[in-house]
């Protein structure tokens, strides 16, 4: 593999893997990731969070966007939390989302596809 690239954020993450197989740690490490957002609720609130106005979201403005129970969110919130695609934050009685942009740098580096 090649070496680490530094993205726009200043996180060093890691080159295209479009042109190399992943390695059995790679896949390994990727594959929670990507189970995580194969889920149509999980992906919708994924992508709710990241294209909030400031990038991030309360509970609050996810709640409204779905036909589900309040615990239902919450439990889907929670499996994005624990996959490292999110991060939360309380503030009172709220918690408030941001994608993790590093972890999604990762899972991109799969989904390039070369050029030519």
């Amino acid at each position: 593999m090649l070496g680490p690239v530094e993205l726009p954020d200043g996180t060093v993450c890691c080159p295209p893997l479009a042109c190399e197989p992943l390695s059995p740690g790679g896949a390994a490490e990727l594959a929670p990731l990507f189970k995580a957002v194969a889920d149509p609720m999980r992906l919708r609130l994924l992508s709710l969070i990241a294209c909030h106005p400031g990038g991030e979201a309360c509970v609050c403005d996810l709640l409204g966007e779905f036909d589900v129970t309040a615990p239902s969110v919450s439990y889907h919130l929670k499996i994005l939390r624990e996959a490292g695609l999110i991060r939360s934050e309380r503030r009172g009685t709220w918690v408030y989302y941001r994608v993790n942009p590093a972890v999604m740098a990762r899972m991109s580096t799969v989904l390039v596809m070369p050029s030519g």
